[in-house]
């Protein structure tokens, strides 16, 4: 079920509100994104080579679940945010299911320096980022939704995810062009192998020196 209101009673204020959050959300994970790089420059695992590789290949799952998960999210919120209050499919089970998906995305990067100290860094940190922007948005839907807000809110765990709660329509309406962002901006995890491959070799022919090493 999917509850709708007209366009013209959402109050625009709100909605740039709401924009600024995002914006300055993806200000700030491009600014730790930098420091984090700069870090990883002089860092390196300390365990040996068959855990560091095990760390890999589960940062590589991860990372695809998350593109996998985000993208699925995308097909029933996709260009509907501030106009419907979606409660079907993976929002049936979690309020912030592409978040969720995020943060498994950011330990996943993490974990491709070899090293479960990064890997939950990395996630703690995009945890943070997304409680800040989840507060904003929660505050929008309940202005905007205020009873059926309240009772999705008692039905739905903010992170979850609570399988038994999973409902879905038999169609979905799906918007192909916030579909399609969705995946492209979540291929940006992908880009965290070859990054992080290119560190371990200059690392290792000495062409970056090793200041630090993490368990």
């Amino acid at each position: 079920m999917t509850i709708t209101i007209p366009a013209l009673t959402l109050a625009a204020p709100a909605d740039d509100t709401l924009g600024q959050v995002q914006r300055r959300r993806k200000r700030v994970i491009l600014a730790i994104a930098v420091l984090a790089f700069t870090v990883l420059l002089f860092t390196r695992s300390m365990w040996p080579a068959s855990l560091h590789e095990a760390c890999e290949y589960a940062g590589y799952g991860l990372i695809f679940i998350c593109i996998a998960g985000r993208t699925w999210c995308a097909l029933y919120i996709g260009g509907r945010k501030k106009t419907l209050l979606v409660d079907e499919g993976p929002y049936s089970i979690s309020r912030n299911p592409l978040y969720l998906f995020s943060i498994l995305g950011g330990v996943g990067v993490g974990l491709q320096a070899g090293n479960l100290a990064t890997g939950l860094a990395l996630g703690l940190f995009v945890f943070a980022v997304f409680s800040v922007v989840i507060a904003q948005e929660e505050a929008f839907l309940k202005s905007r939704f205020p009873s059926e807000f309240a009772a999705y809110a008692a039905r739905v765990p903010r992170w979850g995810p609570r399988l038994s709660g999973w409902r879905s329509a038999a169609e979905v309406l799906v918007q192909p062009r916030f579909v399609f962002t969705t995946f492209r901006d979540a291929l940006w995890f992908v880009a965290a192998i070859p990054v992080m491959e290119s560190i371990e070799l200059a690392q290792k022919t000495g062409w970056l020196p090793e200041l630090l090493r993490l368990p």
